[in-house]
């Protein structure tokens, strides 16, 4: 039960930062910190990606996208005029169409949000097997570049296409109902429930990949990582591990983007840029490349200032300058202890360069 134990953690923080904000009559900082949590979906589930099985993805925020355009897709399409089919009066009586009023007075009959979840959980799972079997085998800046190549598609698709919106993208997109009277939404005065609704996802995913790195699953991926061939000859199907890690990594930002498209009530383009993927690899390796806890830390935090707008017009630049820093004075991340006698190594080696 000790490795749950900072889990419970987790939940205590999560209810102390509302009551803060409470007593603080601050409750706008939920909005971000609600965001954040969404967004550190994504690189937690990197996190088990590029940490434990070793594999560097750079098309995460088209996974993102993925979930996202698909439910806001489908969600915002208007189906009164083709209500009288025999097709969608059967999913109505089936109470698979919602109905709602726009913001002109009409009536409108969308698709139920849990069933565009599921649809675009189910073509990100397509989708991440079709990439992940060819690319998988590549390494190192191989890999990088063809998953990169992939995030690259999926966002000129969605910039391009009529059906997505292309620059503006889609706006209007319904609230998801996850139980009744409790839905995820912007609604200003749901602000406290969509916030345990969204770190509630977080904790679940925390769950579910401390149980899996606990878990044979996880004494193969930390195999993997340490030694591809080692592992091979150890009896461990490194391609078919490799793969079922990289589909996880997928559905984790899927959700995530499905949650959060839903919450903004829309979703851009920007989402499926190749500098949000570029972003989530560079939390993960600051929060360090095989430690949950802290990419979740550093994720929820850079990504909190960065919602804020704490770093103005230089918000990626922000970014680039952390990440060299890790990089230079603890490559294992942030929170890996050795941090101090990482920066005096690092410094006394620059200097001695400098000498030399």
């Amino acid at each position: 039960m000790r490795r749950y134990l900072p889990v419970g953690i987790l939940i205590l923080a999560v209810m102390f930062v509302q009551f803060l904000t409470l007593v603080l009559d601050a409750e706008y900082y939920l909005t971000q910190a609600t965001m954040s949590a969404y967004y550190a979906l994504v690189t937690i589930g990197l996190c088990l990606l590029m940490g434990y099985a070793g594999q560097l993805s750079l098309g995460q925020a088209g996974f993102f996208a993925i979930g996202g355009y698909t439910t806001a897709t489908l969600t915002t399409q208007n189906l009164v005029p083709v209500l009288h089919a025999p097709f969608w009066q059967f999913l109505d009586k089936l109470g698979l169409l919602l109905s709602r009023t726009d913001g002109y007075g009409e009536n409108v009959v969308y698709i139920n949000p849990w069933i565009s979840c599921i649809v675009a959980i189910l073509i990100t799972l397509v989708v991440a097997l079709a990439v992940g079997r060819p690319v998988l085998a590549l390494r190192g800046h191989y890999l990088a570049m063809a998953t990169l190549g992939f995030g690259t598609i999926i966002y000129r698709i969605v910039l391009g296409t009529k059906v997505f919106g292309e620059a503006d993208g889609i706006s209007s997109v319904p609230a998801f109902p996850i139980l009744p009277g409790l839905s995820v939404s912007g609604s200003m005065g749901a602000r406290i429930e969509n916030y345990y609704i969204a770190w509630g996802a977080v904790t679940i995913g925390m769950i579910v990949l401390i149980n899996l790195i606990n878990s044979r699953v996880g004494r193969g991926l930390r195999a993997l990582h340490g030694s591809e061939e080692a592992a091979d000859a150890m009896g461990v199907n490194t391609a078919k591990l490799k793969l079922n890690v990289f589909v996880v990594s997928a559905v984790f930002a899927s959700i995530a983007g499905i949650l959060l498209t839903h919450y903004n009530r829309g979703i851009g383009p920007s989402e499926a840029g190749a500098i949000k993927s570029i972003r989530y690899v560079a939390m993960v390796a600051i929060g360090g490349m095989a430690n949950l806890w802290g990419t979740l830390i550093i994720s929820v935090l850079l990504n909190f200032l960065s919602l804020r707008g704490s770093f103005g017009s230089y918000d990626d630049a922000v970014f680039g300058i952390v990440l060299i820093g890790i990089m230079l004075f603890a490559p294992d991340g942030f929170l890996k202890i050795g941090v101090l006698p990482n920066i005096r190594g690092a410094i006394h080696r620059i200097f001695a360069g400098d000498r030399g």
